[in-house]
């Protein structure tokens, strides 16, 4: 039986990648579909269906199918990582967006997202380090040229952002990881003398801006929001017209050994696990063997992040890179740490192929070994922001600033058929459709509930058998529509 590498454990209500390797051995109990049956919920275009319970089937058992049937194989005897959680980005934009909503819709949007059982269960968070291209106008913890970071202070973030995440922890029962990544130190401390366009951090900064994380850290924890981790820079290739700063894989490498890790230890916070890359899928090999074959820095770098930003151009997903890193490195878990839909339009708020590149990526990256999956922005306005440089995006959930109704899209239900019954500690089991024209992945959760997925792309309804070990039982999925099959 193969063994789960990625461990966790509870820090201050969140799960950390500190030693829990006992945990999968627990989780290798046999698991049966005796006297179980089926729940099936399902979200499918030009229907009423959002993720709603369509059908409750019974188990019954199975012999060798033909080649012409389309088969899920489930063998829960094969597992692989162990989950951490699966959410959305609390930014600036979201938490503006939110304070414009009335009480009621606040308590809608909370339990959209947070409640387990009338929501989708997010159980993940991720934020900023000061402002991002979604914030209103760029701005620091510091007063500009403050070497000695006395002047730090995060009252920005107290009018709005702290607020909002506190709601999310409440309503989420008390407990959200929240990891923090930085866009851009103070502009003094870059090449370019601007937090926008990139630039690179200038050498007499390392120790400044390493202690930067740490205050942040100290700070949001005073305010009784506890940090899971760090990621060492958003997007460490990207010249953006926005908060952004260019990292090489050697910059980042020594930067992470020789600063940003020794200062975290130094500060008290060597347990805080601190995420490299933070980028796309196409760089992300060449930036881990850079960073993970130096034994000094690899012993800092807890895990990888990445996004999917890649497929900009209409490529296609490098789904290979992930698993290629997965395989040469299994002892540093891979993370999804951002995911939006670019080029923003209002008339395209209920366009389906949005929550189809959700469902693909999640189910691929979840089958390549990733144990967090994180969306950007958890809301946004009806212009795809607030944003202060224009780069205007689509959101899960959006405010009608001038009706107060929240909008629901297509990619909060795509999410939710994995966010709202994956849940952490669930452990993935070997999932396999017979033919491409379905996708599949599927969670053994720690209450011993299967959570199968199954995602039809195609224009047509397919009806296929759901095997699990020799146990069968035969389910029908309209064309454009993602199951979750509970049992």
């Amino acid at each position: 039986m193969k063994k789960n590498v990625f461990t966790a454990v509870s820090l201050l209500g969140a799960l950390t990648a500190s030693s829990l390797t006992a945990y999968a051995d627990e989780q290798q109990a046999a698991f049966s579909t005796s006297g179980k049956s089926i729940s099936v919920y399902t979200t499918a275009k030009d229907t009423n269906k959002r993720l709603t319970l369509t059908d409750t089937l019974s188990f019954a058992p199975g012999k060798q199918p033909p080649e012409t049937d389309i088969s899920i194989f489930v063998n829960p005897a094969i597992r692989y990582q162990t989950m951490i959680g699966i959410g959305g980005a609390i930014t600036d934009a979201a938490a503006e967006s939110f304070a414009k909503l009335t009480p009621a819709k606040q308590q809608e949007f909370l339990n959209a997202y947070y409640n387990k059982d009338t929501g989708i269960g997010y159980t993940w968070a991720r934020t900023t380090i000061h402002s991002s291209d979604f914030s209103s106008g760029s701005y620091t913890y510091i007063k500009e040229g403050d070497k000695s970071l006395k002047s730090f202070s995060i009252k920005h973030d107290q009018k709005y952002r702290i607020p909002l995440i506190k709601k999310a922890i409440e309503a989420a029962g008390g407990k959200l990881p929240l990891m923090a990544s930085p866009w851009s130190p103070p502009a003094f401390m870059k090449t370019n003398k601007t937090m926008l366009q990139g630039g690179t951090l200038l050498p007499e900064y390392y120790d400044t801006w390493a202690t930067y994380y740490t205050k942040f850290i100290k700070a949001y924890e005073k305010e009784g929001i506890p940090i899971w981790g760090i990621s060492v820079q958003n997007e460490p290739m990207a010249k953006q017209t926005w908060e952004s700063m260019i990292y090489s894989a050697e910059e980042e490498r020594d930067f992470l050994k020789n600063h940003l890790g020794p200062v975290m230890k130094k500060e008290g916070l060597g347990d805080r696990p601190i995420v490299i890359w933070d980028h796309n899928r196409d760089l992300i090999n060449q930036r881990v063997n850079t960073i993970l074959g130096d034994p000094e820095a690899a012993k800092y770098a807890w895990g990888i992040g990445y996004h999917w930003y890649e497929t900009w151009a209409g490529g296609q997903p490098m789904y290979k890179n992930v698993a290629d890193v997965h395989a040469a490195y299994p002892d540093k878990p891979l993370m999804l740490t951002e995911a939006s839909i670019e080029k923003y339009s209002f008339d395209r708020l209920q366009y389906w192929p949005n929550g189809e590149r959700y469902g693909d990526s999640m189910i691929n990256d979840l089958n390549n070994g990733t144990v967090a999956w994180t969306d950007w922005n958890i809301l946004l306005d009806e212009t795809g922001g607030p944003n202060h440089v224009g780069n205007f995006c689509f959101s899960p959930l959006h405010v009608m600033s001038k009706t107060g109704e929240l909008v629901y899209t297509p990619p909060y239900y795509y999410i939710g058929h994995i966010s709202k019954f994956v849940q952490p500690k669930a452990q993935r089991v070997s999932a396999v459709a017979s033919r491409s024209n379905l996708l599949t992945t599927s969670f053994l959760n720690a209450d011993n509930k299967m959570a199968t997925v199954v995602m039809n792309p195609t224009d047509n309804e397919v009806t296929y058998n759901l095997f699990v070990g020799t146990d069968k039982s035969v389910v029908k999925i309209p064309a454009h529509a993602i199951q979750t099959l509970v049992y």
